[in-house]
């Protein structure tokens, strides 16, 4: 049973590569403001789940919907725009885009949906003070730190107020000290901004600063706090 007043739910999904199983029959869902951290090994569908649940993948069977309303049944152009606006998102290395400054690299998002190159840029310099990196506006992702570049790829999908951010791995690649300063800053804004968070990770360290665990193994999720 999904809980009343979920933001984004998945049902029944399936989805194979070729002869390999990715998903078999997984379930999700996840309220407004709330942190959910998806674990499992490595080949388990996680990735693959998100993947779904931000409207990339198809899946071969089942449904996401976000709002009430079905993913699949949305135009492509429609799914994009939930994207952009709607929906952020943190990569295990950051993905920033080298030719362009931090800020700009922030600003990003918000320049593509329209809005003026200094608001944009106003806007961003807010978000990168309050993930601890102010000073490094100006330089371009290769002369930063890693921890740093992880909290400019955090600012930049913050930085449209969206909905629901979808992180997966997001300190992967970062040590230990570092990782655990970006979980707090990200957990933090994102909580000060009631933005849903859909965790994907392996680390137990990481999940803890989640809300509720779901556990993907064979492609099938189970939460770990029910009965089985």
């Amino acid at each position: 049973m999904i809980p009343a007043g979920s933001l984004l739910v998945a049902e029944g999904l399936h989805k194979s590569f070729g002869r390999t199983t990715a998903l078999d029959g997984a379930e999700f869902s996840i309220h407004p403001g709330e942190i959910v951290a998806v674990l499992g090994p490595s080949g388990s569908g996680k990735s693959t789940l998100l993947h779904c649940l931000a409207g990339i993948v198809a899946p071969d069977t089942g449904t996401v919907s976000y709002d009430g309303h079905e993913l699949s049944a949305l135009p492509d152009r429609e799914r994009s725009a939930l994207r952009r606006t709607h929906f952020g998102f943190v990569f295990q290395f950051g993905r920033l885009v080298p030719e362009l400054t931090c800020v700009e690299n922030v600003a990003l998002p918000l320049r593509l949906a329209g809005v003026r190159r200094r608001a944009a840029e106003r806007t961003a310099q807010e978000w990168l003070e309050r993930l601890e990196v102010a000073d490094i506006g100006r330089h371009r992702p290769g002369e930063v730190s890693g921890g740093q570049g992880q909290r400019v790829a955090v600012a930049r999908a913050l930085v449209t107020s969206p909905r629901v951010i979808f992180a997966d791995e997001p300190t992967g690649a970062l040590d230990s000290y570092s990782g655990e300063r970006v979980m707090e800053l990200f957990t933090e804004a994102a909580r000060s901004a009631s933005t849903a968070v859909v965790l994907v990770t392996h680390e137990p360290r990481v999940a803890a600063y989640s809300d509720r665990e779901i556990v993907v193994r064979d492609g099938r999720t189970r939460d770990p706090d029910l009965p089985l």
